[in-house]
């Protein structure tokens, strides 16, 4: 079985989450700069078999879609045209930084750790893959 990748895009930063080959547990793998996605990508798609991505939606509380939809909107538009193979999925992304920031203080992480929007980046694209495998089940 192949993995599946998670992207929490951002303007400066993308965090990224991968599952296990059994397709069950979702860990952070990175957090790279936004403009380093595509080859960083490119890259892990040569070493790693991936079934599919997951990216997050943003949206309000009333539904409609957040400011920064239009941002990654674009990325997808860029990502379906570099691997027009691969499927995307969409995932509502929807206070998976709170629960990101949450899981930081929980999980006893020091408070400097806990101010490194890398990491958060990265915990959040792993709560978005883990929401994905909860729904798939």
């Amino acid at each position: 079985m192949a993995r599946i990748l998670a992207i929490d895009y951002g303007t400066k930063r993308v965090g990224l989450a991968v599952t296990d080959n059994l397709q069950i547990i979702a860990t952070g793998l990175s957090t790279i700069h936004s403009k380093d996605v595509i080859a960083f990508l490119k890259d892990y798609f040569k070493k790693e078999q991936v079934e599919c991505v997951v990216v997050g939606e943003p949206k309000q509380l009333n539904n409609q879609s957040s400011e920064s939809a239009k941002y990654i909107e674009q990325f997808i538009r860029l990502f379906a045209k570099e691997f027009p193979e691969m499927p995307i999925k969409r995932v509502d992304e929807r206070f998976t930084s709170k629960i990101a920031s949450r899981a930081l203080v929980e999980g006893a992480y020091k408070k400097k750790d806990r101010q490194n929007k890398a990491l958060l980046d990265e915990m959040s694209a792993v709560i978005i893959l883990q929401s994905y495998l909860e729904a798939k089940k």
